[in-house]
């Protein structure tokens, strides 16, 4: 196999982020409840879709649940 698995890939902020992304808070109510700004949470956001492989949030949740992320 390759390097390790993407979920070992991202940082355990990221992981709370995508653990959201799920439901249907915004960016803004993510941000609340990680006790974060909305931009850090949009900085996570770009970090996962990159290491996902995805341009969406939607496509980020299907790719997450294929990988046991979700």
């Amino acid at each position: 196999g390759g390097g390790p698995a993407v979920g070992d890939r991202l940082s355990d902020r990221e992981l709370a982020v995508l653990s959201y992304l799920p439901t249907m808070l915004t960016t803004a109510e993510i941000a609340a409840e990680l006790y974060v700004s909305v931009n850090t949470v949009k900085t996570h956001l770009k970090s996962i879709y990159r290491k996902l492989d995805v341009a969406r949030r939607r496509d980020a949740v299907h790719r997450a649940r294929e990988l046991h992320l979700l």
